[in-house]
């Protein structure tokens, strides 16, 4: 009797060890969905990119790292009032980012400043665009996250569409106004094509050795990126 009753309970255990083991793999999936608008504020996630959303890898950080975290300014190393804005977590730790409220979050304050003495980036560096301003206030709007996108097409590329999205969020910062950064004006398409024929611009961008890398004082710029200026260069640079 005692063996069978052992008998009955070893196959009521496997039972419930196969009934488990069904249920587990009904819900796993192999290849978990990143669902957009999940990754918290700490967490970086990337993902195919949405046009409706500001990434703060694609466009926030190289827009601030441009403009503001350099030295003199608001790089690890000068840290001006204590803000340092040369990466996610130190611009949440020391901006007063917050999210989903732009206008109480201090760096969207100061960046719409009328104030000289309070503006940034200070005078004589030239104002952020309406267009940069807006995208800082949506990205703080929308959450104020720690996500980027992976989608990159280096195939059709136009001025318009890439070309000059890249140079607004990167480079005009130190580029525009009258005493522009070794004295290049990389505002509009006349500005950029010009540079393109002299093959100053493939050079500076893709950091070959006798050139003066771009974004200057940051990292390269991500290799899609580099791509597309490229692809446009090698095809007349048009501006389409």
């Amino acid at each position: 009797m005692s063996s069978d009753r052992d008998m009955v309970r070893k196959g009521l255990i496997f039972s419930g060890l196969m009934i488990i083991a069904a249920l587990f793999f009904m819900g796993c999936k192999h290849e978990p969905e990143i669902i957009p608008g999940s990754e918290t504020n700490n967490t970086s996630t990337s993902y195919a990119c949405n046009p409706d959303t500001v990434y703060f890898r694609n466009i926030i950080q190289p827009l601030l790292s441009a403009s503001c975290a350099y030295s003199g300014c608001h790089d690890a190393g000068t840290h001006e009032d204590g803000v340092i804005l040369d990466s996610y977590q130190n611009i949440m730790n020391t901006a007063d980012v917050r999210p989903g409220d732009a206008d109480g979050s201090n760096l969207y304050e100061v960046i719409t400043e009328n104030d000289d003495d309070k503006i940034m980036p200070r005078p004589p560096a030239s104002p952020l665009t309406s267009t940069q301003i807006n995208l800082i206030y949506t990205w703080i709007m929308q959450g104020a996250k720690n996500n980027g996108c992976e989608e990159c097409d280096s195939v059709n590329v136009t001025y318009s569409g890439a070309i000059n999205t890249i140079f607004q969020n990167n480079c005009v910062s130190c580029h525009s106004g009258s005493n522009p950064v070794s004295g290049i004006l990389l505002t509009d398409y006349a500005n950029v094509s010009a540079l393109a024929q002299t093959g100053q611009l493939a050079g500076a961008v893709t950091h070959v050795s006798g050139y003066k890398p771009m974004p200057q004082g940051s990292p390269k710029l991500p290799d899609c990126q580099v791509n597309q200026i490229t692809k446009w260069i090698n095809d007349g640079f048009p501006n389409n």
